[in-house]
């Protein structure tokens, strides 16, 4: 018998104990995840997805900030395959000796949006990723342009990947239940997944233009922008799509009005 731990409210954890949620979770890893390729599982716990995965996968590693989280996987799992540390510190080139790898968890909340930025500056390490998140900020990730949803996360996640929300889960399936409802969702990188333009330009529009979303394009980036009678320029950024971001940062790229 494995010891019952207690969750941490200051680390976000919320033990996944429904069966059907379980399984239906290593289904949607399975489908995404090819067994071939590599497997990291972030914020494991006490190891309920852990199991399967460890011997499904041929290369797996699992990383786990919280000692008292070990001392239960390690007797499940072989402790090589073990990291612990947070995963915001990680150096993600040393995890596999720099080669690809996908990325799954039931990923704290209090640091889900973090995992995704991290993720975003490492595009080239990560080809699919599948995750739990809170509800409304997987409604975030995967949102399409024109609703309120769609912002700074979407634009940036869906630059590089196509982002699918596959489920909801409710709070009972979890102990302690958590006060929101979770989603799993996917993002698989796009087979052409490097932008037409500057990366630093892409973000840094996205940025300012979200920090007056209420404002116009034109109004966002006058002194920026030489044609700003375009009809892309008379839209809130809410209304427009990555492909049209891209093409903003194209403009003030080829006109070099931004340091």
């Amino acid at each position: 018998m494995f010891e019952k731990l207690k969750a941490k409210k200051h680390l976000g954890q919320h033990f996944l104990t429904d069966t059907s949620v379980i399984n239906h979770i290593l289904e949607v890893i399975s489908t995404h995840c090819p067994k071939n390729e590599a497997l990291v599982e972030v914020g494991p716990g006490q190891g309920v997805l852990t199991d399967a995965l460890v011997n499904n996968f041929e290369s797996f590693k699992a990383i786990e900030f919280d000692r008292d989280m070990i001392k239960v996987l390690v007797q499940k799992i072989d402790p090589q395959k073990i990291i612990n540390e947070d995963f915001l510190s990680v150096d993600l080139n040393e995890i596999f000796e720099g080669q690809t790898f996908n990325l799954v968890g039931n990923f704290p909340y209090n640091i889900s949006s973090q995992i995704i930025f991290k993720m975003l500056d490492n595009v080239a390490k990560i080809p699919v990723m599948v995750g739990m998140f809170q509800k409304e900020v997987a409604e975030r990730i995967c949102a399409t342009p024109g609703g309120k949803k769609n912002g700074i996360i979407s634009l940036r996640a869906q630059a590089f990947y196509n982002a699918e929300k596959i489920f909801d889960i409710a709070p009972d399936a979890f102990d302690p239940p958590p006060r929101v409802q979770s989603s799993i969702i996917v993002l698989k990188r796009k087979d052409n997944y490097i932008l037409r333009c500057d990366q630093k330009i892409y973000s840094r529009v996205i940025k300012m233009s979200f920090g007056q979303r209420r404002k116009k394009m034109r109004n966002t980036l006058k002194g920026m922008v030489d044609d700003l009678d375009k009809p892309i320029y008379q839209k809130r950024p809410e209304q427009l799509s990555v492909e049209e971001f891209i093409n903003i940062a194209i403009d003030i790229q080829n006109q070099k009005n931004i340091q």
